[in-house]
């Protein structure tokens, strides 16, 4: 049975890393899906399909996601189109939300496999700080986001750290991939 992989993690955490990590590595039978944003394309960050408000409430409204939230005044989706990778008996990977995790779950069931990226605290600030994308003040609201998301992860999630090289990482998912139930 192929296997939905949901992504979760802090913002500055190394996700949109390790997507790319595993696109460039071609892991046979896995895709990596990407996502459709209401954020201008071009911004540093994730490789994304950069929608207008008005063209994503019609992809919604017309079926063509098979997920989507609201997040940091964006709305995110990921496309149906994973609907049939997944019939063609490959697994796919998606950058998901923590908080719209429940809705994966009803929506996949068992073949929902979420996995939790980890970052220790003074790594992720380092990560934070090297992106210049936030202020100070905007770094250390992340900081205490993350620290109360951590608390917060669904018992059902294996986890993955992601302190070291990205090579390491990517290396761990892999066997995480492999052997998901002895995780």
């Amino acid at each position: 049975m192929s296997m939905l992989v949901y992504l979760m993690g802090a913002s500055g955490a190394g996700k949109d890393s390790l997507l790319d990590a595993l696109r460039q590595a071609a892991v046979p039978r896995l895709l990596v899906a990407h996502r459709y944003i209401t954020r201008p394309a071009g911004m540093t960050g994730e490789n994304h399909i950069a929608l207008s408000q008005a063209e994503f409430a019609l992809r919604r409204d017309n079926g063509l996601f098979a997920l989507y939230w609201q997040a940091h005044d964006c709305q995110y989706a990921i496309g149906a189109e994973i609907d049939l990778w997944l019939t063609r008996r490959l697994d796919v990977v998606v950058n998901g939300s923590r908080a719209y995790l429940p809705h994966a779950q009803a929506r996949y069931g068992q073949r929902l496999l979420p996995i939790c990226l980890t970052v220790a605290p003074d790594v992720l600030r380092q990560r934070l700080m090297a992106r210049g994308r936030e202020s100070p003040a905007q770094i250390d609201e992340r900081l205490q986001r993350a620290e109360t998301a951590q608390r917060q992860l669904p018992a059902t999630c294996l986890f993955i750290e992601n302190n070291g090289p990205l090579a390491d990482t990517a290396n761990r998912f892999r066997a995480l991939l492999a052997h998901p139930i002895s995780a």
